[in-house]
C-alpha cells in the first residue's frame, strides 16, 4: 500500500519505472538553445558584413548615385542632370571604341588564360618530371608576383622603337622588316598591350590549374591508357572535365579581369595612340581626373560594374557550378 504524500512513478511493462516528462520551463530552455546559437553565429559574420557594407556596397550605390549629377573632384557643388550622364554613353564614339577592345581583350585572354593556361598546366602535372615540372612552374608563374606597374615600364624598354629589346631580336634574326614603334603603331598597340597581360597573367592561372590537376585520381589516366586513349583522348575526356570547376573560376576571373583592365594599358600608351588603346577604365579615369566630369566617369563605372555582372551570372548558369 502507497503512503500518501509520496508521488511515485509509473512503472513500464518492463518493471522499469518511466522518467517524469521534462517541466515547461525546461522544454522553453530547449526551444531557445538553436536561437542562441544562431544569434552567436550571426555576431561573428557581423563584422565582415559591416566592413562589407562599408567599404564595398556603400560605394557602389553612392557611384550609382553620382551618375545622376553632375560636378567635378574638387568642387563641393553637384548638380543633378537625370539621365544624361547614361544617355551620353550610348551616344560617345570612344566608349564604343573602349567597349570593343576590352571585348577584344576579353576575348584573347580567354584564350590564353583559360586555355592556354590549362594546356601548360597539364603539360607541367601529366608530362614532366617531379623536379623539371617543379622548376617550370616557379619560372611560369614569376611573373605573377611582379608588379603590373613595373612589368609595364620594363615593356616600355622592350617596345622602344630604338633599341627595344623586340627591335634588337627581330633584327638578328633576319626580320628587320618587322621591326616599328611597337606602342605608337595604331596598328600594333592594342596587340602589344594585351600581349603584356597574357605573359603576366597566365602564370598565376596556370598554377590554379595546376592544384587542379593534382587532385585527378591517376587511376583514370591508367583505365583511359589501358583502352588505347592516347593522350589528347585522355586531355579532352578526362582532364578537361575534371578541371571543369576551376575553368570556371579562370574564366570569371579573366573576364571581370578584362573587363576592369587599367594598369597596362594606362602606364604603357595612355589609351593612345589616337583612342586605339583606350579601354573603359582608362577612359574613366580620364574623364574623372583629367576632364573634371565626375558624374559621367560614374556613370562609366556604373556600365562597367553592369557588364561585368552580366557576364558572370551568364557564367555561373552556363557552367552550373557544383550541381553536377
Amino acid at each position: 500500500m502507497l503512503r500518501r504524500g509520496f508521488a511515485t512513478h509509473p512503472e513500464s511493462s518492463t518493471g522499469v519505472p518511466e522518467q517524469a516528462a521534462g517541466t515547461p520551463n525546461q522544454e522553453k530552455r530547449a526551444a531557445m538553445k538553436p536561437r542562441t546559437r544562431a544569434f552567436g553565429n550571426a555576431l561573428y559574420v557581423l563584422p565582415a558584413l559591416a566592413l562589407l557594407a562599408i567599404f564595398v556596397y556603400y560605394p557602389l550605390i553612392a557611384n550609382i548615385v553620382y551618375g545622376f549629377f553632375s560636378f567635378s573632384a574638387g568642387a563641393g557643388e553637384m548638380r543633378p542632370v537625370g539621365m544624361d550622364n547614361f544617355e551620353r554613353l550610348f551616344e560617345d564614339p570612344i566608349i564604343r571604341t573602349a567597349l570593343t577592345n576590352n571585348v577584344i581583350y576579353a576575348i584573347v585572354s580567354i584564350v590564353f588564360q583559360v586555355g592556354g593556361a590549362l594546356v601548360i598546366a597539364a603539360w607541367l602535372t601529366r608530362l614532366l618530371g617531379p623536379r623539371m615540372g617543379a622548376f617550370l612552374r616557379s619560372v611560369y608563374f614569376l611573373p605573377a608576383v611582379i608588379s603590373m606597374t613595373v612589368i609595364a615600364l620594363l615593356f616600355t624598354f622592350v617596345y622602344n622603337s630604338r633599341g627595344g629589346l623586340l627591335n634588337e631580336l627581330l633584327g638578328l634574326i633576319g626580320l628587320g622588316h618587322l621591326q616599328t614603334a611597337w606602342l605608337a603603331d595604331v596598328d600594333t598597340a592594342l596587340g602589344s598591350v594585351i600581349a603584356v597581360s597574357q605573359w603576366q597573367s597566365i602564370g598565376y592561372v596556370c598554377m590554379l590549374y595546376v592544384v587542379a590537376l593534382q587532385q585527378i585520381p591517376q587511376d583514370y589516366y591508367e583505365a583511359a591508357s589501358l583502352d588505347g586513349a592516347g593522350r589528347i583522348r585522355q586531355f579532352f575526356s578526362i582532364t578537361v572535365p575534371q578541371a571543369k570547376e576551376m575553368i570556371f573560376v579562370a574564366m570569371i576571373l579573366t573576364v571581370s579581369g578584362a573587363f576592369t583592365v587599367f594598369n597596362e594599358p594606362y602606364i604603357l600608351t595612355k589609351g593612345g595612340p589616337g583612342n586605339t588603346t583606350q579601354v573603359l577604365a582608362t577612359y574613366m579615369y580620364n574623364q574623372g581626373f583629367f576632364q573634371n566630369q565626375m558624374g559621367y566617369a560614374s556613370a562609366i563605372a556604373s556600365l562597367i560594374f553592369v557588364i561585368t555582372l552580366v557576364l558572370s551570372i551568364i557564367q555561373m548558369l552556363s557552367f552550373r557550378s557544383g550541381k553536377d
